[in-house]
């Protein structure tokens, strides 16, 4: 090959080693800045998002707690594909012999004449009623008490923090003693109503009223002839969607999850929640001539907690956009 021929291959790559050179002097320089970004951060107390410290401890930490909270999760993914022997008779974090997620999902719609669906049905209306009203009502309310002034507004007050500060598990008794005496145990009732009270949605709606609604707005709207209706539903409704979220989550949480009351309200199976019956099928293989189903028992639960796994993930968004909401006073 001839110099000519060779010349322009060879300038070639000293010019690309040169370019690597400038690069890694480029990153150099970042790193440095960055550094001592990060150090003149520390000394004055501030911290810069988009340039965070790295912290080895902070990332441990997090996978510590992260380890716990998906813990239980992946014994649920991992103990529903498994067939009742296999349940007892394998390791609980390992596999079983076969895969039989799809099989047990049928048994557990299946089994006892699909009272399953029943369950999720019933628990499905305690929610979109109770705890669906229970977010109405806090939202009517918190808005009201944030933006009127009235006698006795702070009095109000004080009775919802009592409130919040009464544990819902030591009202159950009185709720039961009243609710007999009634004539409400073992309906939807029972459910319904204690459901619909949220002493937590109200003051969170509250505070989030306070800030996330300007009073200037509101005067403008009603200077333009708006009623306190339209006003309420036009110009505040949202702007309180990210408390709204916050607080039909709580509710429907609580709604889903409950046990206490529904254990001493309902005595006919055809009105139990998902709670109570997975728990009266645990309890199965304790009766006499009872059978084990733990796998349907595990399936159950697995199902059970995708909705809220699923209203979560749709919902995150709202809590994001309001996360700074009333940071800053104008």
């Amino acid at each position: 090959m001839s110099a000519a021929a060779e010349g322009p291959q060879v300038g070639s790559s000293q010019s690309w080693l040169g370019a690597r050179k400038v690069e890694r002097a480029r990153r150099r320089r970042i790193a440095a800045d960055e550094r001592a970004e990060r150090r003149r951060s520390g000394k004055s107390g501030f911290s810069n998002p988009a340039n965070p410290r790295r912290s080895v401890w902070m990332t441990v930490v997090c996978g510590v707690f992260a380890v716990y909270c998906l813990f239980p999760f992946a014994y649920l993914l991992i103990n529903a594909t498994k067939t009742q022997g296999d349940f007892t008779s394998t390791f609980g974090l390992g596999p079983g012999h076969s895969f039989a997620l799809w099989d047990n999902l049928v048994m557990v719609f299946t089994y006892q004449d699909g009272i399953f669906g029943r369950w999720l049905l019933n628990t499905v209306f305690y929610v979109v009623v109770g705890a669906g009203g229970a977010t109405l009502l806090a939202i009517m309310g918190g808005y009201a008490l944030a933006k009127f002034r009235f006698p006795g507004r702070k009095a109000v007050f004080a009775v919802i923090i009592g409130a919040i500060s009464v544990p819902g598990i030591a009202l159950a008794v009185p709720q039961f003693l009243l609710f007999a005496k009634l004539g409400l145990t073992n309906t939807p009732w029972a459910m319904i109503l204690p459901s619909l009270i949220s002493p937590f949605g109200l003051y969170l709606m509250w505070i989030f009223s306070e800030q996330a609604v300007p009073t200037e707005l509101l005067e403008a709207a009603r200077v333009d002839g708006a009623s306190e209706w339209r006003t309420f539903a036009q110009v505040s409704l949202p702007l309180l969607a990210p408390g709204i979220v916050t607080t039909a989550l709580f509710t429907i949480v609580a709604t889903w999850n409950n046990y206490f009351l529904p254990l001493i309200m309902l005595k006919d199976a055809d009105w139990y929640p998902l709670t109570i019956g997975l728990n009266q099928w645990k309890d199965q293989a304790s009766t006499a001539g009872g059978q084990a189903i733990q796998n349907l028992v595990i399936t159950g639960s697995l199902v059970t907690i995708i909705p809220l796994v699923i209203a979560f993930l749709l919902l995150q968004r709202y809590w994001q956009s309001g996360l700074a909401a009333g940071a800053v006073k104008e």
